[in-house]
């Protein structure tokens, strides 16, 4: 029954995947209402390639779409379009109380390199004047042979030298053109603004065939990842089904919890990838619930390891010490998704940093590696009251397996903070993944049926209660040890 559901679940899942492919795929966009009373309005973060000098225009970032008003204003206000170099300043002092001066100190470095027709013929294509006459193009285009179908304004980035971000923002600065300097727009107008990022020529449409224009650089190839991991876990899922329901053990279940968890996560995050490559917004909601699933696997499945570690239902029936094992599982869990709310909500956009750089990020490290002490004094004593050959044999592949998947984490948090922000996350979401994969895998393969029969302490077959407890109270449980060594009753109660 539980498999045949799997089977059509796995089948939706897969058809909905191929739905997603079809059609235009586009990059980033945004797109909404703006009122200029509030100033200063951030868009979009936008990772640009490296510019392939052979095929410039396919690998070239573009950032092009509409921005519109029904109501007249009495001077265009601005779109800007700044890498990193020039952003900093100017966002750093957008929150200056005088707006006037805001202006001023927001765009005295830009102004020095930004194209005017007047004040600046040699300037770059950082600035348009906005919103755009209804049906026409903004006032500073290019003809319109550069300009995507359809738009009002595109922006071209080629760089050959390396990839870069650049950030896309609303400002009710405008630029006086007779006395080339900035003020404060104060009147108080909306406006609509409609625009699509991308890597790779919108007007060339070979480049929609690809899962790597419509992303910003940090994230292209993340669905050729997400994908990858999809295929070894629809074939290591079944496995497992399989193995639970042949050996009903609660080391068994709560490994495939685990795992199921896992798959599901990851076929969330896969969906809003995929859906995010189709229309350039993806679904939050999907990817939040994706993520959560992530995260309650992980740490279910390292309350599995602490549990096997104190040799629970291998050595012993009795798990002692239970509420100080079950109170660092949920505080791990519950730091865990504090940190996952943390970096979605409180760290800035504009920081190039990962959610192990800030102080949430270094205390969960801290304390994962104080679960690893702990870990491997529990794992010691466990095999210090162990004396089966089989069952050692368990935890010493058990042990080095566990403690690869514990440690993985803080290493790679320290080698991540000298890796550029551009390539990080895809750093850290490829060994994330790869780590949890091998760690499942190697689990599947210590507990499989053929194996586990060896080590665990089984409930009889033709016992019909299948909890913890009622296999606890049984009498007729006894810990097997080969014929070579003697029984010891402590071992078993203990």
């Amino acid at each position: 029954m539980f498999l045949s559901e799997f089977k059509y679940c796995h089948f939706v899942l897969e058809f909905c995947l191929c739905v997603s492919l079809i059609g235009t795929i586009n990059g980033v966009h945004v797109k909404g209402d703006w009122n200029t009373q509030d100033f200063f309005l951030f868009l979009s973060k936008f990772g640009v390639q490296k510019t392939d000098s052979q095929h410039p225009d396919e690998s070239s970032g573009f950032i092009y779409g509409n921005v519109s008003s029904s109501e007249t204003f009495s001077v265009p206000i601005t779109l800007a379009l700044l890498d990193r170099e020039y952003f900093l300043e100017y966002y750093g002092n957008r929150t200056v109380a005088d707006k006037e001066q805001a202006c001023k100190l927001m765009f005295h470095k830009v102004n020095q390199t930004a194209f005017d027709k007047v004040c600046n013929k040699r300037g770059a294509d950082y600035l348009r004047r906005v919103p755009c006459p209804a049906g026409q193009l903004c006032i500073d285009e290019d003809p319109s042979s550069y300009v995507v179908k359809d738009s009002q304004l595109t922006f071209k980035i080629s760089r050959q030298q390396q990839p870069r971000f650049w950030y896309v923002s609303l400002v009710a600065c405008y630029f006086n053109r007779t006395s080339c300097t900035w003020h404060h727009f104060k009147e108080n107008k909306k406006l609509h603004y409609d625009l699509w990022l991308v890597n790779g020529n919108p007007n060339n449409t070979a480049y929609s065939l690809f899962f790597t224009y419509q992303f910003s650089f940090e994230r292209q190839n993340t669905v050729e990842l997400y994908l990858l991991f999809f295929v070894i876990y629809s074939l290591l899922l079944p496995l497992q089904l399989y193995a639970v329901s042949r050996q009903k053990h609660p080391v068994t279940r709560l490994f495939t919890v685990s795992l199921l968890m896992e798959v599901v996560g990851l076929s969330l995050n896969l969906l809003d990838a995929l859906r995010y490559s189709s229309n350039g917004e993806g679904f939050p909601p999907l990817l939040i619930l994706g993520d959560t699933l992530d995260i309650l696997s992980r740490t279910t499945f390292m309350l599995l390891l602490l549990l096997l570690a104190k040799g629970w239902a291998v050595t012993r029936i009795e798990l002692t010490w239970k509420p100080v094992v079950f109170f660092i599982w949920v505080l791990y869990g519950v730091v865990h998704i504090l940190l996952y709310v943390w970096n979605k909500t409180e760290v800035d956009i504009i920081e190039d940093i990962d959610e192990y750089q800030t102080w949430p990020g270094w205390f969960i490290l801290v304390l994962r590696c104080a679960i690893i002490v702990w870990f491997l004094m529990e794992l010691k004593t466990t095999m210090l009251y162990e004396h089966n050959t089989a069952k050692l044999q368990f935890f010493l592949h058990f042990g080095a397996s566990a403690l690869v998947w514990f440690i993985y984490l803080p290493i790679v948090a320290v080698i991540a903070l000298q890796i550029p922000a551009l390539w990080r996350f895809k750093l850290l979401l490829g060994i994330t993944y790869s780590a949890d994969c091998l760690a499942y895998c190697i689990m599947t393969h210590l507990l499989w049926p053929a194996r586990s029969e060896q080590y665990f302490l089984l409930a009889n077959p033709i016992d019909p209660g299948d909890e913890l407890d009622e296999f606890n109270e049984a009498p007729h449980i006894i810990n097997h040890y080969s014929s070579s060594q003697p029984l010891e009753f402590n071992k078993i109660t203990a």
